[in-house]
């Protein structure tokens, strides 16, 4: 599948100024919160990325996360469909090293996003992620060959592609109900705004250290 296709040059505009990490991570990030939630609107969103300690992203790239989660859930609920899921990566064009670090990128954001959905998993889920963050764990430098090639790399590739459609079977959340956001109001001001308005509570006194009265903890 070709870059233009899969959705990576849509993507790579759309995230242009946002590094802090690539559209392959983000992909599966949002793969793996798409596969125990129900897609959310663009500001849960925001607070997810918020409370994740990335930085906002541009109008346009908040756009294309929530159309494509929207499509993510849809495919995976779909039986037959979810079989033709495939994580964001760059087409065969691009360097086997590119694609094997894409990969990795993707593995990794999968782990972060399934794990903030708080989701029990079976013993066999957990076998899978077990071998997805030996992708995740992949050491490759630039000039270093990936030991055993293309047929390594469409082997791994196809088994991460394939941990999404196993685990979207679970019975579905919102993503405002996890517990990284649970409790926190949507329209919740950040302390800089708080500061601006003046309205931050008072500090509170400092908390004596019982096991050391004199110093202030």
């Amino acid at each position: 599948m070709n870059d233009n296709i899969s959705g990576w040059n849509t993507w790579l505009t759309a995230f242009d100024d946002w590094t802090d990490v690539s559209i392959s991570e983000v992909h599966g990030l949002m793969t793996g919160l798409m596969t125990a939630c129900d897609a959310p609107d663009e500001q849960v969103w925001a607070k997810v990325f918020e409370e994740l300690s990335f930085a906002p992203l541009p109008d346009e790239a908040l756009t294309l996360l929530t159309e494509e989660a929207e499509d993510t859930v849809f495919q995976l609920k779909d039986k037959d469909d979810a079989y033709s899921y495939t994580p964001l990566v760059p087409d065969d064009e691009h360097d086997l090293y590119e694609r094997v670090m894409a990969l990795k990128q993707w593995a990794n954001g999968f782990m972060t996003g399934f794990g903030i959905t708080d989701c029990s998993l079976s013993s066999d889920e957990n076998e899978m992620l077990s071998d997805l963050a030996k992708i995740g764990g992949i050491r490759l430098e630039d000039d270093e060959d990936f030991e055993g090639g293309e047929e390594s790399y469409l082997h791994i590739y196809e088994f991460a592609r394939m941990v999404p459609v196993s685990f979207a079977t679970r019975k579905r959340k919102a993503v405002k109900d996890i517990a990284l956001i649970a409790g926190l109001a949507i329209d919740a001001k950040t302390t800089k705004e708080l500061q601006a308005a003046g309205k931050l509570p008072k500090p509170m006194p400092p908390v004596l250290d019982v096991m050391n009265q004199n110093r202030p903890s």
